[in-house]
């Protein structure tokens, strides 16, 4: 099969880009796999070297601060590349939610101009309004996922009209032309310029992604719903089990979502900062889709934080590992992410 063929092209590609032995076991990827991967990767400033003068982009043209052009921009895609291809590598990625991307331009070179288009990827984007220009979007793997309806749906604060975030992506789709998705991207507003001036404005957006949701429930009660995104608050904070919803707690038919990245709280992190590592990049899922994942038997659905040793290095200031960036500040470092992407197998 065509998609058999493009694996097994992708990971020899793999192979050599990351220096792995290409006499693996690629022959394992011709047998049925009875899983899809479901990711989520906050890319960290995906931004062309092209100067939008609707859009903070200064920083990321040859002329600006980063002095970001053409080979920085082209070996960024190529790291990102390896990431994804990576992360599919064992169970065909088919849904990867993304964020901190500039334009469909970035997408277009990511899904299109790297190894990526020989597993068939395309993506879904909409402009938003974020003051920076950065977005989310949808990648998916066409031969996998079928998209039947998508818009965005945008932030505007009632108390704050100046001010604008990036919209939720929101997705309805068929996995294999058959088991229907509803899919929400999003990326939370940040806490910069403190914790707690900024939570205001991340109950909001929980509130508007929850209105949502319920949208959908009193159609369907029953409806496959993900919901994945970097929420900037923990799987604790009241953004996320006070507002929104998601439990943390064990899961049962009358739960409104979901939260399978409780477990990593207070353990382990998909973003640090200084020596803290947080899980603020999270997955969740409807009761119905929690429980129809195993098609044998109900079990504990889990997550994952993938963690490649080749995107993490010593950190030298606070001990310990931290995440291969991009930049370490204004030092080019030809890095990843600021993120470990988040992964669920379906």
């Amino acid at each position: 099969m065509q998609a058999e063929k493009g694996g097994t092209m992708l990971i020899l590609i793999l192979s050599i880009l990351l220096n792995l032995n290409p006499l693996c076991d690629i022959n394992r990827q011709y047998e049925p796999s009875p899983k899809l991967r479901i990711g989520f990767y906050n890319l960290e400033n995906l931004f062309d070297y092209f100067d939008d003068s609707l859009k903070k982009d200064d920083d990321f043209t040859p002329l600006g601060i980063k002095a970001w052009g053409k080979k920085k921009y082209e070996n960024k895609c190529v790291q990102l590349f390896k990431v994804i291809a990576a992360l599919g590598a064992e169970v065909p990625l088919t849904l990867l939610g993304v964020c901190e991307v500039e334009n469909a331009k970035v997408l277009r070179d990511l899904c299109f101009g790297t190894p990526l288009r020989q597993n068939h990827f395309n993506f879904i984007h909409y402009e938003s309004q974020d003051a920076r220009g950065i977005d989310v979007a949808l990648l998916y793997r066409s031969d996998y996922f079928s998209p039947s309806l998508s818009y965005p749906i945008p932030i505007i604060y009632p108390s704050d009209t100046v001010s604008f975030t990036r919209d939720i992506l929101y997705v309805k789709g068929y996995v294999f032309q058959k088991d229907s998705l509803h899919i929400f991207v999003n990326h939370f507003p940040s806490k910069y310029g403190g914790a707690t001036a900024t939570i205001g404005k991340r109950a909001f957006v929980a509130k508007v992604l929850k209105n949502a949701i319920l949208k959908i429930y009193a159609q369907n009660p029953k409806a496959n719903i993900l919901v994945m995104g970097d929420f900037n608050d923990e799987p604790s904070d009241p953004s996320i089990t006070q507002v929104l919803g998601a439990s943390c707690q064990s899961v049962d038919t009358q739960t409104f979502l979901f939260n399978l990245m409780c477990p990593f709280q207070g353990k382990e992190g998909s973003n640090k900062f200084r020596q803290e590592w947080s899980i603020i990049d999270q997955i969740m899922l409807s009761p119905n889709l929690y429980f129809n994942s195993d098609k044998e038997e109900t079990h504990i659905q889990q997550a994952h934080i993938f963690a490649p040793s080749f995107m993490l290095m010593k950190d030298e200031i606070y001990m310990g590992i931290k995440l291969f960036r991009t930049y370490n500040g204004m030092k080019y470092l030809g890095g990843f992410s600021d993120h470990l992407p988040v992964y669920w197998d379906w």
